[in-house]
């Protein structure tokens, strides 16, 4: 199963999907959606690319979960995939920027250590230097600075010491918020 969410929103490289090995179209289930390269949240729209045996059992399972998505989601769906691409290519050189300026500031606090991710929207910075456990740091720049991150172990006992943010958002709002997390961890 491979879930290619993420797959239009990549910096300086290309994506790659393990449906394309060979031997593998057969055997991967991709999934994906509207709801991050077309900014669709919250429409719950999405699909799968399988087998077609697979394919009528999971339609089975879909209709009988879910329901149907309404027809303006599934019309906007279609435009989406049809129209031009060129704001979907604005969105992404806009990530871009957010992504290194955050990752920017975030190597200049103390404690933090943060490569630059090569897709997606979410920085993953190693913590371990600030002497406090993911989960605990997480919950501490939420009381103490008004910033949200999330315990890199919400992804696995290997997150221990990272933590995960977003950058789904405004250059002005990122230096606030790295401002804030600067002063936080200056308090430790």
């Amino acid at each position: 199963m491979s879930d290619e969410i993420y797959s239009r929103i990549m910096y300086g490289s290309e994506h790659f999907s393990i449906s394309s090995l060979p031997g593998m179209k057969e055997r991967t289930i991709i999934l994906d959606g509207f709801s991050k390269t077309y900014a669709m949240t919250g429409w719950r729209a999405g699909y799968g690319v399988m087998n077609k045996d697979l394919a009528a059992m999971v339609a089975k399972l879909m209709t009988n979960s879910n329901s149907c998505t309404n027809s303006f989601v599934q019309q906007a769906c279609v435009e989406a995939l049809q129209g031009s691409q060129s704001e979907v290519d604005k969105m992404v050189a806009e990530f871009q920027k957010r992504r290194d300026f955050i990752v920017d500031g975030l190597n200049q606090i103390k404690g933090f250590s943060c490569k630059k991710p090569l897709g997606a929207f979410y920085v993953f910075p190693n913590i371990t230097k600030t002497g406090m456990e993911s989960k605990k740091l997480a919950d501490y720049l939420l009381s103490e600075a008004g910033v949200a991150a999330l315990s890199g172990t919400a992804f696995g006992e290997y997150g221990q010491g990272y933590l995960r943010l977003s950058y789904a958002n405004s250059i002005e709002n990122i230096a606030k918020a790295l401002e804030r997390i600067d002063a936080a961890v200056k308090k430790l």
